[in-house]
């Protein structure tokens, strides 16, 4: 099968179009005939060498594909060869075949393509299980998301907003803070003209907001927590200004503030399962409506992994970026 292989760690460059064997599906897996997967930020902390995959998994970057059911492994059942899916997997997208956790299949949403589906699992896995599961996030609240042009941001926004919360969001630019605008957000601050933290002081009247979704870390912290509510929650999911930070933490005991995080790729498919099955439940009635969906900010072919990642790292996109692959491949 053609797959897209790190062959060092480094820019987008070193991802290089080869041939590898196909893989073959365990007891409990699926092999699927990928026709697009989507591209994410730890694919391209993986591909500077700084995201190992866990044990087991394919070091394939990719971590959501859509495409069709090839085979089944011996205790799978409940799915069928030629089935259309789309699934979460802990590596080895980006090629034609990809192996995958039974546990994390879930159909199609009705009205959907492979494009647009390809664009789902991972993010809605793991907004869905940091803000609803782990947070406690709930109707009638307030959030505060960064980076809410970003496939993650433009996730929680859109989920949020679908479950009847107030959502306030951070991007960098006058055309990004449109754009989260028209996908639901209350407030969208440019964070390059003003400062965030005041400005949600000020929208809130001092009250500050119920969650934080952070993927920014360093000195986002303690702002972020200066923008918490009484007894909120800050959930950390990533780290683009680094993981270490200098921390005051009198507020977080005076306000009774919960500091979490979690990262989802090396949990067990029981856990992933789990989220599958809440997802599916709540979530896909309302894409099937029509009120929910990825957003889609560019289409790459297979081999051109590079340019998408370049386009990742260059922040121009809004949305979601997917490799699509050639049905005749």
């Amino acid at each position: 099968m053609k797959a897209i292989e790190i062959k060092t760690p480094g820019g987008p460059e070193v991802l290089t179009p080869s041939e590898r064997d196909r893989p073959e599906a365990g007891p409990d897996e699926v092999l699927i005939r990928v026709r697009a997967a989507g591209i994410n930020r730890p694919d391209i902390v993986q591909r500077e060498g700084r995201y190992p995959p866990p044990p087991g998994a394919s070091d394939i970057p990719g971590l959501e594909v859509a495409g069709e059911i090839a085979a089944l492994g011996a205790q799978v059942s409940g799915l069928a060869v030629g089935d259309k899916v789309c699934a979460l997997v802990p590596g080895g997208g980006y090629a034609e075949y990809c192996v995958a956790p039974a546990a994390t299949i879930l159909p199609l949403p009705e009205g959907f393509d492979f494009i647009k589906a390809a664009a789902i699992p991972e993010t809605f896995f793991t907004v869905w299980s940091n803000l609803f599961d782990r947070a406690g996030l709930k109707p009638g609240e307030s959030l505060l998301v960064h980076g809410g042009s970003s496939g993650i941001g433009s996730t929680a926004i859109q989920l949020a907003k679908a479950f009847g919360v107030q959502v306030f969001t951070t991007v960098g630019s006058d055309e990004k803070a449109k754009f989260c605008i028209e996908l639901g957000a209350d407030c969208a601050i440019n964070y390059r003209a003003e400062d965030f933290e005041e400005r949600i002081l000020k929208e809130t009247d001092g009250a500050g907001v119920n969650v934080v979704l952070d993927m920014v870390g360093g000195d986002y912290i303690a702002k972020n927590i200066s923008c918490l509510a009484p007894d909120g929650r800050h959930v950390s999911i990533a780290f683009l200004n680094g993981p270490q930070v200098s921390l005051n933490m009198l507020p977080v005991m005076l306000k009774r503030l919960a500091l979490t995080g979690s990262t989802l790729r090396p949990r067990d498919n029981a856990f992933k399962g789990a989220i599958a099955a809440a997802l599916k439940e709540k979530v896909w009635p309302m894409m099937a409506s029509g009120g929910l969906a990825p957003v889609i900010s560019a289409v790459f072919p297979l081999d051109r992994a590079s340019d998408a990642h370049a386009m990742m790292e260059a922040s121009t996109h809004m949305g979601k970026i997917v490799l699509e692959v050639p049905e005749s491949a």
